[in-house]
Order: C-alpha cells, then sequence, then structure tokens
C-alpha cells in the first residue's frame, strides 16, 4: 500500500475454536449452537479414520459420512456429493480433512446452500475463505461466495500428527504462499498486513521444528496457528499470478497441489519483487532474510520439498500451454503479466533456476 490510511477492509471471519483434541471434543458443540441435527461428514479416502473419529464423536446427529473428496473438486465429484446429502436429509456439513476435502465441503453448501463447519488436518487455510474451486473439463474455476465461508472452524493440532513431514512441509508453504500474495493484494490492510507477517513468520518457524519432532505437538500447533493467520488473508484479498498460476498447473495439467504451490512461489514473489518493494521486505522480515524469493526456496529444499515443476510431472512442451492459459485470465496482479513473462517464470520453476527476474 502505499498509503496505509487509504483502504478498504471487510471481515467475515468464522467463529475459531483452537485446542488439542477439540475435532471430538468440540465439533458437537459447535454444531448445536448453530442448531444443526442432521450432519453429513466430509473426507478423503485417505482421512476416513480421523473423519470417523469425528462423525463418531457428533453421535446421533451424524447421517453419514461420505468420503468421496478428490483434489482440485472434479465437478462429477461435487454433484455426487451433492446428492448424497440430499438424500440424508442433512441440514449441515463438517468437512473433515485438507483442502480437497473442505473444497468439498464448500462445493455442496453452494449448490445447497447448507452451513458447513470445517475440521481442517492440514495447514491448506481453505476453511477461512469463501473461495471455494471447481476442475471441469481440464479447467479449474474459482469465486467467491459467503455462503460456502465456514460457520464455524475447528482447529486440533492433534489431527495433523499423522501428517507425513514432507506433505506438512508443502502444505505450510502453501499456507505462506497466501499471506505473501495478501502483502501486494490491491484490496490489502494494514490488519491483513499484521496477519501475514506473522503468519509467515510463524509457519516458517514451525516447519523446522515439525520436521525435526514431528510428533512434537507444540510444533504442529505453532504451524496451525500459522495457517490460521495465512488462510484469513487469502479469505480477505485478492490473490494473484502464484494462484493463478497454481490453479493452472493443477487444474490443466493435474499437478498436486501443495508441491506445486511449493515450487513456484519464490519464482512467482520474485517476478512481482520490483513492483512490490515493501511486501518483499515485509516478507524478507518475517523470514529474518535480505533476499525472500531464495530463502522461501532454500526453507523448502531444507525441508527435502520438490524443487522443479518437472519433478512433479510436468512435460516441456506443457509450459507454452500454461503460460498463455495464465495470461489469458483477467485478474490482479502487481506486475503486468505477459504470455512471455508467464512463460518466464514457468520455466524457471520447471528448471530451478535461480528465482530472479529483474523488471524489463
Amino acid at each position: 500500500m502505499k498509503d496505509v490510511l487509504d483502504f478498504t477492509h471487510e471481515s467475515r471471519q468464522a467463529r475459531v475454536v483452537f485446542r488439542p483434541g477439540a475435532a471430538t471434543s468440540a465439533t458437537g458443540g459447535e454444531a448445536a449452537a448453530l442448531g444443526l441435527r442432521r450432519l453429513l461428514v466430509l473426507c478423503g479416502s485417505r482421512g476416513t479414520a480421523t473423519a470417523r473419529a469425528v462423525a463418531d464423536s457428533l453421535g446421533p446427529a451424524c447421517v453419514g459420512l461420505h468420503d468421496g473428496a478428490r483434489m482440485h473438486v472434479p465437478v462429477e465429484v461435487a454433484d455426487r456429493a451433492v446428492e448424497v446429502a440430499r438424500a440424508a436429509g442433512a441440514d449441515g456439513l463438517v468437512a473433515v480433512g485438507g483442502g480437497s476435502s473442505i473444497g468439498l465441503g464448500k462445493a455442496v453448501a453452494l449448490r445447497t446452500g447448507l452451513p458447513l463447519i470445517a475440521v481442517p488436518s492440514t495447514y491448506s487455510g481453505s476453511e477461512m475463505t469463501s473461495v471455494w474451486g471447481l476442475t471441469e473439463h481440464g479447467a479449474k474455476r474459482t469465486g467467491r461466495d459467503p455462503v460456502v465461508l465456514p460457520r464455524s472452524v475447528v482447529y486440533d493440532p492433534e489431527l495433523t500428527l499423522s501428517l507425513p513431514v514432507p506433505l506438512s512441509v508443502t502444505s505450510g508453504v502453501n499456507a505462506i504462499a497466501h499471506a505473501v500474495e495478501a502483502l501486494y493484494a490491491p484490496d490489502g490492510s494494514p490488519l491483513t498486513a499484521l496477519m501475514a507477517e506473522e503468519g509467515i513468520r510463524a509457519m516458517a518457524a514451525a516447519l523446522p521444528a515439525v520436521a525435526d519432532a514431528p510428533d512434537s505437538l507444540e510444533a504442529r500447533g505453532r504451524a496451525l496457528y500459522g495457517a490460521w493467520l495465512c488462510g484469513s488473508c487469502l479469505g480477505a484479498t485478492t490473490m494473484g499470478l502464484h494462484h493463478k498460476l497454481c490453479h493452472v498447473l493443477g487444474g490443466t495439467f493435474g499437478l498436486p497441489h501443495a508441491e506445486t504451490h511449493t515450487v513456484v512461489l519464490p519464482y512467482a514473489l520474485a517476478y512481482n519483487a520490483p513492483a512490490v518493494p515493501d511486501a518483499v521486505a515485509a516478507v524478507a522480515r518475517a523470514l529474518d532474510t535480505h533476499d525472500a524469493p531464495r530463502a522461501l526456496r532454500s526453507l523448502a529444499e531444507r525441508l527435502g520439498a520438490p524443487r522443479t515443476l518437472a519433478e512433479l510431472g510436468l512435460g516441456e512442451a506443457d509450459l507454452p500451454v500454461a503460460a498463455a492459459q495464465t495470461a489469458g485470465q483477467a485478474y490482479a496482479n502487481p506486475r503486468a503479466i505477459t504470455t512471455e513473462g508467464a512463460l518466464t517464470v514457468l520455466r524457471a520453476a520447471y528448471e530451478g533456476t535461480e528465482p530472479e527476474f529483474p523488471e524489463t
């Protein structure tokens, strides 16, 4: 922001419960407070055991468990979940798991108007936003609607103890990406800037601790705290180049969500850096560095995360297609995006070269 006294801030925060054991001890109470008596629990196939524990804690208020969530929320998957919710006579939804599960919950809420409770088990941050996404015919489209914003978010660090370290790392960097882009969003505010810098600082400090001691409830709790702040930034601001690149790479080419965010982030920030020196300085402060893009890449590399888009399965022939799709979308970004510019970022992320793009 050029003038911190010139901004608009709109807050649509959900109620947040944050404590170990809350998934099974607090979710039922949150549902009751909302007047919900027939809850459908949603999850992915790998999170069924955790979701079952939450479902059991709801007792007779749970009318079913649907484990059909998939990455990037294919429209046919959303259609099936809507059918299940209607057949069960659900009056509310409980999404348990990562971004895929919460994304499915949002897709059902969007179609049915049912209130959503989110119980996240990763650091994706989706639970704090009114952003929904659906993938159809190889393209991912997103939108914002207040109906999909969870009414209550139950953060339980114990749920993240079983999250493998590699996924913990990429999920955490994915969260950092939300805060990074919030720092140069056109609709940012002093409050989101504070949350963003603290969110980056908290997550960047927590991830090495999680990698060193995956069973540390304190480290997991600190990472989940960072995810909450970073997700709140995502919910309050408009995302730019980084998120558009990742949506194209995920929706069109099927690249894994968190890993793609982890690889792309240093390059997207480096590309935008000449246009947003104050935002880059804030990221650098949070990371205690003089070179924010390199520090982000170093953090991920040091913790064993993928370094290139090639490692994630993108083909070199896919780069021009992805660049054209990215440049063809209308979105706010501090530095103008052309097909050539998008291709430059994608090629650097594909090859793993130094994240540096001087303004021309």
